[in-house]
Order: C-alpha cells, then structure tokens, then sequence
C-alpha cells in the first residue's frame, strides 16, 4: 500500500487522522499536483480532480510508480454543477477522508474590460464550486466521524484588489466560508483550513497574465499547508507568505488596497492607471 518514500509532508499522524484516501482538485498542476505528490508521499490513495483527464492519467501514474498507492482520475470542468455532483458519485465506493481543494482561476486586468462571463465563472469555479464540494465531502466525513479540508485562501483574500478586484473577491469569500466552517465542524472530527499564500511560481500566474518571477514553490506551500492542518484555522505557508503579511498587517485597510495596486500593477508589467488585455483563465492545479 504505502511506499518507502512515506513522510514527505513530515508526519504519519496525517494518514493516521485522515486516511486511507484523499481527494484534490487542480490536481493537473500547481499546488494541486504539488499536493498530490505529498499526500502520496505519505501513503495517502489519491483522487485527481481536474479538467485535463491525459494529464491527469500520467501523474496517476507516476504517483503509482513512485509510491505504491492507488489513484483514480475524474476529469472534470468545476465551472459546471453537475460535474461536481460527479465527483461524489464517482468516489461513493472510497473512504475518503480529506478534501483538497486547489482548483481555482484567477485573471487580472481592468475590471471594465472583462467579459462578464469570465467573471461569473470565477465565481463559479473559485466560490460555487467550492461550497458544493466542501458540502457533500463534509456530510461523508460527519458520517466516518473524522476528516479534513483544505481550502485555497490566498494573501489578496485580505484586502480588495484594483486590477483583479474579482479574484480577490472570490479570495475573500473563501478565507471567511474557511474561518466559520472550521468552527462550526471541529466538534464535528472536521479539520477545515484555509490556506492563504503568496505569490507562487506555477502556471497560475502565467494564465492570468501575471509575471510572477519571484515567490514560492508549489511544493512549499503544500507542504506548508498540510503540515498546519489539524493545528490551526489559517496558515501562510513559506516564509515569503508570512513575510509580505508582516508588511501590510499594520497598514489600514485603504492603504493595503492602495499596496496590493501597486503590486499587481508591477505583476501584470503594466502601470495601474493603463486599461490593457484582459488575463486568461487558469486552472490553479
């Protein structure tokens, strides 16, 4: 079952607490796939939720090869509600215990110059989505008694955001749904967290026509991340995480608005005042 590779994460209490399998979403890339390899790593059996099912099914079996766990692969598009039914019944047979949920897209740009539909299937992958997994995976694991979820905040989440005002919206909405959900389930055997890191260098930030040159690895922050799981409601994996929080944690709201203008500004190389080319989609893993 388990290979010898076991302890990436570093610690067993993990599989102990939340296994035998875990789901994650956004699994194709990023932090997604970046949190795969760790919950493989540490014997967990993995789901891979994302849209690329040929992608899916050769990380499928690299984990396979490389850690001797099981995988299943359900390729599917979030931004539809009957596909996120799908991933429910197409696990029913597991005991899953931890819900990973990575997949997510951002864009960035002048709000004005975005296609609505763009925004609203932000909302539906980023938010929508998001409750409707964290509803059905929270029954089952009210049901086993014991579980986990993980849920992707990030540092815009804290403050809104000219230039990807959207995005930080979504953000935002994740980080508050995080913070009540772990409070309400933790009497429950539920562990929920958020996840709030900085910049990461991945796909994401290419898709969204970011220029992230500088920031962590998607390894970092899901290593990070699980390790804090069970141990508090919010983690800024990485110390670059912690460190650009430290900066603006003593500013007042406005003027954290008017710092995070600046950096997206210098992210998607163009001067905040400038309208230019809506970012593309992107899955976030």
């Amino acid at each position: 079952m388990v290979g010898s590779s076991r302890g990436a994460v570093g610690t067993r209490n993990l599989l102990d607490r939340y296994g035998p399998w875990a789901v994650v979403t956004g699994a194709s890339d990023g932090i997604g796939r970046a949190a795969a390899g760790a919950l493989a790593a540490d014997g967990f059996h993995v789901v891979l939720v994302a849209r690329r099912a040929a992608r899916l099914a050769e990380i499928a079996r690299d984990l396979e090869a490389s850690h001797r766990i099981e995988t299943r692969v359900v390729a599917a598009d979030l931004s539809l509600e009957a596909e996120v039914e799908r991933i429910d019944s197409e696990t029913r047979d597991l005991d899953i215990g931890l819900l990973f949920a990575a997949a997510g897209f951002g864009a960035s740009g002048p709000f004005v110059e975005a296609p609505a539909s763009g925004e609203l299937e932000m909302i539906d992958v980023n938010c929508r989505a998001l409750v409707q997994s964290a509803h059905g995976f929270a029954k089952r694991f009210v049901a086993r008694g014991r579980g986990g979820l993980v849920l992707m905040s990030s540092l815009v989440a804290f403050q809104g955001v000219p230039r990807a005002a959207t995005y930080a919206a979504t953000k935002a909405f994740v980080q508050t749904f995080a913070e009540g959900l772990a409070r309400e389930l933790r009497p429950l055997g539920i562990d929920v967290l958020a996840s709030a890191p900085g910049p990461v260098k991945s796909g994401f930030g290419a898709r969204a026509r970011m220029a992230i040159t500088s920031g962590q690895t998607p390894e970092t922050v899901a290593r990070g991340t699980l390790a804090a799981l069970g141990r508090r409601t919010t983690v800024r994996p990485g110390l670059l995480a912690k460190a650009l929080e430290a900066s603006l944690a003593l500013l007042p709201r406005p003027f954290r608005v008017r710092a995070m203008e600046r950096v997206i500004a210098g992210l998607t190389r163009e001067r905040a005042p400038t309208l230019g080319a809506r970012g593309a989609q992107g899955a976030k893993g």
